[in-house]
């Protein structure tokens, strides 16, 4: 076996790695006519991102600049959301463990953002669970909330 590889629990081989990446992603939001909207780039599935490097002043300023190079929105407000460590985040180079940093950026629509490869998409369009505009969203009645009473009902004592 690589001196490099072992196992875990379950079984799996793990890599350890020798050096770590630092990835830093943002959720950038606004509300435009009541309704939340999430910048993305390329695709519609695609979060503004870029890697942290040693000539950023901060994580912060970091995220700042990939957002502005890739969106031409500057960011006001941004928040921490939570940082993805997992020993299987393994990045592009066998012996790179990738440490993912999210924030959240709360900004204005009307910003208009001078890149054609940028857009808004609806925040419902990915949560349409959360779209209570209109009473009780159907994929919470029809969906959710029967695998949840089916889940509940397998439970053998309450958790706390």
């Amino acid at each position: 076996m690589d001196p490099q590889t072992r196992r875990t629990k379950k079984g799996k081989a793990a890599v350890k790695a020798d050096e770590a990446k630092v990835d830093l992603t943002a959720v950038v939001v606004a509300v435009n006519d009541s309704e939340p909207c999430v910048l993305t780039v390329g695709h519609a599935d695609t979060l503004p991102s870029g890697p942290f490097a040693l000539e950023h002043r901060s994580l912060q300023s970091g995220l700042r600049g990939w957002v502005e190079q890739q969106t031409g929105h500057a960011l006001g407000y941004i928040e921490q959301l939570y940082t993805f460590a997992d020993r299987d985040r393994i990045g592009t180079e066998r012996h790179q463990r990738v440490i993912s940093i999210s924030y959240l950026a709360l900004t204005r629509k009307e910003q208009a953002t001078n890149s054609a490869a940028c857009g808004w998409q609806s925040w419902y369009e990915y949560f349409p669970w959360e779209d209570h505009r209109f009473g009780t969203p159907p994929v919470l009645l029809d969906r959710l909330r029967p695998r949840l009473i089916e889940w509940a009902g397998g439970a053998s004592e309450p958790t706390t």
